[in-house]
């Protein structure tokens, strides 16, 4: 086999004769490219600076590069929660019971109230002065139903609603008296017939609760409105049971002889006294509130008889009222027979076909039954317009 050799270029870049690229031109060499001078500003001026893209460019990353690690540096706070002490919980509730019974200041105070009760923050001891809040916000019931607060008033109580196991058995029956003006008599202003139909209901229900009133509660009711709007000064009950502290604030008693057997029976039974007074007085006066609600709860419902879908719930409601009336006191019972004949009188008015504002109100079924009443149809074949049998053909 034939064996070629490889021969390599001279120093001087030529081929040698007999090696395989001998026939090759050298290899031309790379001349330097002469470089011209800009022309540059003359002596004295000032060469003008161009913006430079990369210079620019430059400069954009490094603002970038420095505002990131300034946000890398910069120092981030973690929302903390702390809870609130008891007394800070009280205090709280004082501060908005002082407002909440202003009406330029009820919205404000009853959204706080509201963030408490949605918070966990009313328990069973903190119940009493939160009930303290209520009481102040139902000073006077009729804001509860005024139109520009009686949507925070059902939003509170409505909450309060769902948080009555909080509360004693005497606030429960207070709240509830409550309710009547802040729920039950907001749930009347309405236009939906379901909402309307189950306050009417509950209404009912509770006139049926009731008890009959005595001579002697309506003598006190009467009494009552006529001193209303006056200081009630209470009479003294005979004999004042001073508490212990309040009887010996320096603690001296521990040295005084005991009080013997019969002074301790005594003591005992005028304390019992007092107390069974206190709850039948505040039994009465629960009674007596409660009465004012439902009668205030029947006249918005009357309010809105000019509805037509409501005339008839509100038919049953009051009549309802007025079979029960003997429950009622005496100007309840007065104010309950005035309304009850407007309403009969409303019932005869429909009747007749008269609407509420005394006009002839004829639907287009009653239209169409007096025309139909007029027109002349035979029992026979002569079934046309007027009798004229002009339909005999047809039926054939």
């Amino acid at each position: 086999m034939r064996r070629e050799h490889l021969v390599l270029p001279n120093q001087d870049g030529t081929m040698a004769k007999d090696s395989l690229f001998g026939d090759l031109p050298p290899p031309v060499t790379a001349q330097p490219i002469p470089r011209t001078p800009a022309p540059g500003p003359e002596r004295g001026e000032v060469a003008p600076s161009v913006p430079s893209n990369l210079s620019s460019s430059t400069a954009s990353k490094r603002s970038v590069a420095d505002d990131d690690s300034h946000a890398g540096k910069r120092v981030r706070f973690k929302p903390i929660t702390m809870e609130a002490t008891g007394e800070q919980v009280v205090e709280a509730m004082s501060k908005i019971a002082s407002h909440i019974g202003n009406p330029g200041k009820f919205p404000k105070a009853s959204k706080l109230a509201l963030q408490l009760l949605q918070s966990g923050s009313v328990t069973s001891a903190t119940a009493d002065p939160f009930f303290s809040v209520l009481k102040a916000a139902m000073t006077r019931p009729s804001y509860a139903i005024d139109a520009a607060l009686r949507r925070d008033y059902k939003t509170l109580f409505s909450e309060v609603h769902e948080r009555l196991e909080c509360f004693s058995a005497a606030h429960q029956a207070q709240i509830a008296v409550w309710e009547f003006w802040a729920l039950v008599g907001n749930d009347f202003m309405t236009d939906d017939t379901y909402v309307f139909s189950k306050a009417s209901g509950r209404v009912r229900q509770a006139i049926e609760e009731l008890p009959e009133a005595t001579d002697e509660e309506k003598m006190f009711e009467e009494c009552e409105e006529k001193v209303k709007g006056e200081p009630v000064e209470q009479a003294p009950l005979g004999m004042v049971v001073e508490d212990v502290e309040e009887s010996d604030p320096f603690g001296l008693s521990a040295f005084l002889p005991k009080r013997s057997k019969k002074e301790e029976r005594l003591k005992k039974k005028l304390e019992e006294e007092a107390a069974a007074k206190r709850a039948h007085e505040e039994a009465g006066r629960l009674l007596r509130e409660r009465r004012e609600a439902l009668f205030q709860c029947l006249k918005l419902a009357a309010d809105q008889y000019r509805h037509t879908w409501a005339q008839t719930i509100i038919d049953i409601l009051v009549r309802h009222a007025f079979d029960n009336r003997v429950k009622f006191s005496t100007s309840h019972q007065t104010a309950i027979e005035k309304l009850w004949a407007s309403v009969r009188d409303q019932q005869i008015r429909r009747k007749q076909g008269k609407s509420t504002t005394g006009k002839l109100d004829v639907t287009s079924f009653e239209r169409l039954q007096e025309q139909y009443s007029r027109e002349t149809i035979s029992i026979r074949r002569g079934v046309g317009q007027g009798g004229g049998r002009s339909a005999e053909t047809w039926l054939g």
